[in-house]
């Protein structure tokens, strides 16, 4: 296969919604297993009685990432009887507009030919070429789709301008890989929101850890619990009483963050803290710094403090940093909390 896609792209399938109000699985390429089609349906607002619709919304379960772009039929076409349509996309990775442009030119033939023939075929062009081509119904380039741009769409300087100094709070949760929760009833909001934390620590670039559209349903909660520490939304406001879930819940419509009991003593705030708090409010706060610059000054910061660590490493244990060798330094009890929670996380303690 010439494209790294046949890597990437797992699976294309389609949901209908016809004139009975019905909705149903009609067809998929190659295939997807019954469990996971069952938490697409869920994820699909056509199975949602009375909700409204959502253009296209993403999310993962199980390492498998899917993107769900649904349309509404308003004019006669090839389509008899159905009234609208989610194209579902399952992938490897985290690209929400590569995926959503590709969805629309998908949905354009299959709006076109009322078959999922061509649509096949343009999916298959893509896994094969990175490339379909279509002058009337568009075309898709998988080259002009870095990854690195999925993960600066996000916007730091919105979630700073919502929560201020606070935001400390998300950057410390997020460096320490503890479980972030968030609800908001809108679902746009929520993903817009959730897919920005990550790059609070850009160093990582690691965006399995957000799983941004979740049901409080067992097999998702289940595969939720196996991560060590994540960004997971939820429109259900019920999540904010499941304390097993989460160490910070941020609830968005009531601009608060709360900071669970159990992870107070790792998210004790001291100088440190106030210090990098500030930073990021103020390279935030700056009209002329753009997100990407934000990102930057935030992860210049976070470079500084990682490599400060690792000059606490003790080289007679393995260059790792011990809680003698940390008490030695006499820091602030703040500041020697963090650090040793922080050398946990990033696997450069000794115990």
């Amino acid at each position: 296969m010439a494209s790294s896609e046949a890597h990437l792209m797992l699976s294309v399938g389609l949901i209908e919604k016809d004139a009975n109000g019905d909705s149903l699985w009609v067809w998929c390429y190659p295939s997807v297993t019954a469990e996971v089609r069952q938490i697409l349906l869920s994820k699909c607002c056509l199975t949602q009685d009375g909700r409204e619709l959502h253009s296209f919304v993403f999310g993962q379960f199980r390492r498998t990432w899917y993107y769900i772009t649904t349309v509404e039929i308003q004019e006669p076409t090839a389509l008899k009887k159905v009234t609208h349509f989610s194209l579902v996309v399952t992938t490897k990775d985290f690209n929400p507009e590569k995926y959503a442009a590709l969805s629309r030119v998908l949905c354009r033939l299959y709006i076109k030919h009322g078959s999922p023939v061509k649509m096949m075929e343009s999916y298959i062009s893509v896994l094969t070429k990175g490339i379909c081509q279509s002058d009337e119904n568009g075309s898709f380039l998988n080259k002009n789709y870095d990854v690195r741009l999925a993960y600066l769409a996000g916007s730091l300087k919105d979630v700073v301008a919502q929560f201020g100094m606070e935001s400390i709070i998300l950057y410390t949760a997020l460096m320490l890989k503890k479980r972030i929760v968030v609800h908001h009833p809108r679902i746009e909001a929520l993903l817009e929101f959730t897919r920005a934390l990550p790059a609070f620590t850009w160093h990582r670039k690691d965006w399995s850890i957000l799983h941004p559209y979740l049901h409080l349903t067992e097999v998702e909660l289940d595969d939720l619990r196996q991560c060590p520490g994540y960004v997971a939304g939820f429109t259900n406001p019920e999540v904010g009483n499941r304390a097993d879930l989460f160490d910070v819940y941020v609830n968005l419509p009531d601009n608060t963050i709360t900071v669970s009991p159990d992870a107070k003593e790792a998210l004790a705030m001291g100088k440190v803290h106030k210090d990098i708090g500030q930073l990021i409010v103020q390279s935030a706060e700056d009209a002329e710094r753009t997100d990407a610059q934000v990102i930057k000054d935030i992860s210049t910061k976070t470079k500084e403090i990682l490599a400060s660590l690792m000059a606490l490493a003790d080289e007679s244990e393995n260059s790792k940093i011990t809680v003698e060798g940390l008490k030695k330094h006499h820091f602030p009890p703040a500041t020697e909390n963090f650090l040793f929670h922080l050398a946990a996380a990033e696997r450069l303690l000794r115990i």
